[in-house]
């Protein structure tokens, strides 16, 4: 007992430097690179690595068939390693979006993001950044996020009968017409739905995908339908995840002590519109929500009986990452639940993979349960599950935020009906309007 008092105490003693910071945030990928040699040799890594590279990776790709367990794990682990890297060697110092950009790095690399194809559309929004004579670190967040439109990258280097440097020029040109028109698009596609959809760059993405594809299809290149998705190992993976998230939860109680508890409830009342839970409740309560909110997504899945993956475990890491930046679970509930529920009213299964990614990347729309109610929640996650699983069409698999772009959807198409109700109701008491 008093060593354990004694570790306790060391820890939640002990502010952590930026340098800590980031060394902790790398712990997670590091976790999962490990982990991955436990499925793979290093040689069968190598040789799945090369793989994933050269497969089209639009919507679904699961990289556990396309390169093995382990070799998509350590394509995940390091593409969060690089930037984790990039936004360290900026000086930025941590914040939310550090953290949530980092885990969407990860779980996205884990069905559609790679070593190959996400680097054009960086390098697009670092020469928006110079071209306006701003630094980078003030876009770098949303390059991050932008490489959601990673797979049209792979498919630009697959299109036939052009030479394989003519395709590499191609993959270029168009990665950086990408990066540099994300910046203004996702600041001025927030005005349309205010933040109700916490998948923001999402929303842009689909636009941008939408405007591509339509280009594609214009010049006769088609993209086929894809569905590579794989199961039978949600054992193996809940103790992994659960282990991971567990760690987190008994790591934010050492560090902050009775006082962290407070602290979390707090941070369960905010509705999760437009807030940085790291710098509004610290690392502490952060860590453990993050932690709470892994458990419950990861739990949820292996309840229903879904199966736990590549795309579900980047749904999972979606949810882990947005911990920080909106998401609890309070407001992620309902509209998991609402899209839950409708699997009872219409002509899907909530097991099969397209409804499942809606279950998971629907808490996108956290905000409106955390700021209008359950109600509210329940009808988004319901209006949600539908658009999601329709959308995706207009651009072909094209965006691997195709959640964020359905959210972005039912967002503003609930928002300004439930603030009319909310400022006719107040008229009627007398009050004023909203």
């Amino acid at each position: 007992m008093k060593t354990w008092s004694n570790i306790k105490q060391q820890i939640s003693g002990h502010k952590p430097s930026r340098r800590q910071k980031f060394f902790f945030l790398a712990l997670i990928p590091v976790y999962f690179i490990l982990a991955g040699l436990f499925f793979q040799s290093p040689e069968s890594i190598l040789e799945g690595l090369g793989t994933i590279i050269v497969e089209p990776d639009f919507l679904i790709t699961d990289y556990f068939l396309i390169g093995g367990i382990g070799a998509a794990f350590f394509n995940a682990g390091t593409l969060t390693l690089m930037s984790i890297l990039i936004i360290y060697l900026l000086g930025m110092d941590m914040d939310g979006h550090t953290i949530t950009s980092c885990c969407l790095m990860f779980g996205f690399s884990l069905f559609g993001k790679n070593l190959f194809n996400i680097w054009a559309i960086l390098s697009g929004v670092f020469l928006y950044a110079k071209y306006h004579k701003t630094s980078l670190r003030r876009y770098i967040y949303i390059g991050l996020y932008g490489t959601s439109l990673s797979p049209i990258i792979t498919q630009v280097m697959q299109i036939p009968g052009l030479p394989v440097l003519l395709r590499l020029l191609s993959c270029i040109a168009v990665g950086i017409l990408i990066g540099f028109v994300l910046p203004p698009l996702a600041t001025h596609v927030h005005y349309a739905h205010k933040g109700y959809s916490l998948y923001n760059v999402g929303f842009a993405s689909g636009i941008i995908a939408t405007v591509i594809v339509s280009l594609f299809k214009s010049f006769g290149i088609e993209t086929a339908s894809r569905l590579i998705w794989s199961s039978g190992k949600n054992e193996v993976f809940a103790c992994i995840l659960c282990l991971l998230f567990g760690g987190m939860i008994l790591l934010g109680l050492l560090a902050g002590g009775r006082k962290e508890l407070a602290n979390y409830w707090s941070l369960l009342k905010e509705s999760g519109l437009g807030i940085d839970f790291l710098k509004e409740y610290g690392g502490p309560a952060t860590v453990i929500n993050m932690g709470v909110n892994g458990l419950f997504a990861t739990l949820f899945v292996v309840a229903i009986h879904g199966d736990l993956n590549g795309p579900t475990i980047g749904g999972i890491f979606t949810i882990v990452g947005f911990s920080t930046t909106g998401k609890h679970i309070r407001n992620i509930c309902p509209i998991m639940l609402g899209v839950y529920l409708a699997s009872f009213t219409k002509a899907w299964n909530i097991t099969d993979p397209s409804p499942m990614l809606a279950l998971l990347f629907s808490t996108t729309l956290a905000p409106i349960a955390g700021e209008f109610g359950v109600i509210a929640g329940l009808i988004a996650g319901y209006l949600h599950s539908s658009v999601a699983l329709n959308v995706g069409i207009v651009y072909g698999g094209m965006n691997l935020y195709n959640n964020g772009f359905a959210g972005g959807i039912v967002a503003i198409f609930m928002t300004p009906v439930i603030q009319s109700i909310l400022d006719r109701r107040a008229k009627a008491r007398g009050g004023i309007s909203l």
